[in-house]
């Protein structure tokens, strides 16, 4: 069943990424090094899938915090020229707009130096006030970042979603720390789609394999798992089919930075039109890989033309 005449909301984190490349060193004491491009653009596992799916002709609507400083200025106005509604973004004085500085290196990987900023200042009573009466789809972004709504005003959004007959998707972002579990396990329940990266799978569930991850999470209430695998592709589990792969498209690689959001994106836009789980990885898939060939979360992907010709034409790597 597609949703014509509604939208998705994403929850969570805005972030503004400023990135470099290639960094192969930082230079000591007051060095210099040269680059070969600087960005400045929308980030955060609610912002940038927000953004994609706006340029995938999704509507999408966004809830989260920024500063009322330029970085604010930029992530609202920005989001806002690409079309999506950020009524929901409120500025917060008190904190300045989260930020992440990425050197990215030559394989396409990057180290963050991150401000959690306004993504802290997210109150339950943003989550509350979330008007679900014309929402198909729910994404709930950053999960273990957003330390004001983690665990009850999450669980809480989430139930009163499932409860409206919304479909749920959820990633988040492990730190480590000891509250992290409190802040994802009770939403698991009341998630329909999980969109974990292996890495974040693996040390979430203190897994040494995807087969013990996968049990972890279906256990825990999930009732659809995906995990990213990078290049690897995708891995897909309920409970009546586990550990289904599918692989990515070969692609030169500039800038890993927000291909996880655009998978998420692709899957959502999928879940709009009516797809089943595999035709909705398979965008998230080719979503995920064309914001890997240039620099920042909003690269590669501009329209749905572009999934479309990646898919015609791209060639899959393994899984």
């Amino acid at each position: 069943m597609s949703y014509p005449a509604r939208r998705v909301v994403t929850v969570g984190l805005h972030v503004a990424d400023v990135l470099g490349r290639h960094v192969d060193a930082i230079p000591p004491g007051q060095g210099l090094a040269l680059l070969d491009e600087i960005r400045l653009t929308v980030a955060g596992t609610a912002a940038a899938t927000a953004v994609d799916l706006a340029r995938l002709g999704v509507p999408v609507a966004t809830v989260g915090a920024v500063g009322d400083d330029a970085l604010g200025v930029f992530l609202r106005s920005t989001m806002a020229d690409e079309g999506v509604d950020v009524t929901g973004l409120a500025v917060r004085p008190e904190r300045p707009t989260s930020a992440t500085m990425l050197p990215i290196r030559r394989d396409g990987s990057r180290p963050a130096l991150h401000v959690i900023g306004s993504n802290a200042a997210i109150a339950p009573e943003d989550l509350a006030s979330i008007d679900l009466s014309d929402v198909a789809v729910l994404h709930l972004g950053g999960t273990c970042l957003l330390p004001r709504v983690d665990g009850a005003a999450s669980v809480d959004l989430l139930r009163r979603a499932r409860d409206a007959g919304v479909v749920t998707t959820m990633d988040f972002i492990p730190t480590g720390g000891a509250g992290d579990r409190d802040a994802v396990l009770p939403c698991l329940p009341f998630v329909d789609y999980l969109f974990p990266s292996e890495e974040d799978a693996l040390s979430f569930a203190g897994a040494s394999s995807l087969d013990e991850a996968i049990a972890f999470y279906l256990d825990a209430g999930v009732s659809t798992l995906v995990i990213t695998r990078g290049a690897a592709g995708v891995s897909i589990s309920t409970r009546a089919l586990r550990d289904m792969r599918l692989p990515a498209y070969a692609v030169d690689v500039v800038d890993t930075t927000g291909c996880g959001d655009a998978f998420s994106a692709g899957f959502i836009g999928g879940l709009m039109d009516g797809a089943d789980v595999t035709e909705a990885a398979e965008r998230g898939l080719a979503c995920g890989s064309l914001v890997a060939t240039g620099l920042g979360s909003d690269a590669g992907l501009h329209s749905a033309a572009d999934v479309a010709r990646l898919r015609a034409e791209g060639v899959r790597g393994a899984v």
